[in-house]
């Protein structure tokens, strides 16, 4: 086997024993990574890289709209709206190969990024039988 099948069979094997938990935290913390590589490729001028990173963010904001029970909790309903929002935002993004505004999505992913990392420690820490590693948080 070659470096490049062994990563993604540790990717795979990772994502599919991964607590939901940890789930999320993988997709915002690769969120936030597309944005940050599609900003950069925009500033190089690399349309190409770009939208490779914005498609893949699209995709991680599908997946987390479609994931998302709305009845689950309060803040669900306006979580969905920022997830809209989002999935507007970045197709505009791409389509204008507006670097701005790729970074005014990834400011509003940051901050739901550390509030996730957050309750997963504060779950962690109700829950000591549980490890910080199985909740998503390094």
């Amino acid at each position: 086997m070659n470096y490049a099948n062994l990563r993604d069979r540790y990717v795979q094997d990772a994502v599919s024993t991964a607590s939901p938990a940890t789930l999320l935290i993988m997709l915002y913390d690769r969120l936030v990574l597309d944005l940050l590589r599609a900003e950069a490729a925009l500033a190089e001028g690399k349309r190409d890289a770009a939208n490779e990173q914005l498609t893949h963010a699209q995709d991680i904001v599908s997946e987390l709209a479609a994931t998302l029970d709305v009845n689950a909790w309060d803040g669900a309903r306006e979580l969905m709206s920022v997830y809209t929002f989002l999935a507007t935002s970045l197709v505009e993004a791409n389509v204008q190969a507006d670097a701005a505004k790729v970074a005014a999505c990834r400011e509003l992913v940051e901050p739901l990024q550390d509030a996730w990392q957050q309750a997963a420690r504060q779950v962690a820490e109700a829950e000591p039988e549980r490890s910080l590693g199985e909740l998503g948080v390094a």
